[in-house]
């Protein structure tokens, strides 16, 4: 198991679409919200913290996305339905150029 995770809470069509790709067993209540958790890496976790700024870190080492990022995990998850999604998950969510303005090219 990873040092680390995110919590991915769901609103009732997410719950229901878990579901329906049979991972409903892997539904937790946190602080009285449904969520799956995802098992991240620290090199996953400090990836994501660069290219989500307003990524919510926990004291117990949980964190949780923003919207678009929480959308887009969710619909790998149920793509490949399964929670084991960040080897590949990583490249869709980390953007390594995100933040930054182009430079090098010879701009006038």
């Amino acid at each position: 198991m990873s040092d680390f995770c995110i919590n991915l809470f769901l609103d009732d069509e997410a719950v229901k679409k878990i579901e329906e790709v049979g991972l409903g067993g892997e539904i937790k209540e946190i602080d009285g919200k449904k969520a799956v958790q995802v098992a991240i890496t620290k090199k996953d976790k400090k990836k994501l913290g660069k290219g989500f700024k307003d990524m919510t870190v926990c004291d117990d080492n949980t964190c949780v996305l923003p919207d678009d990022g929480a959308e887009t995990l969710l619909n790998i998850i149920l793509e490949m339905q399964s929670l084991d999604v960040m080897k590949f998950a990583i490249t869709k969510l980390y953007n390594p150029l995100a933040g930054r303005g182009i430079s090098g090219r010879g701009g006038h």
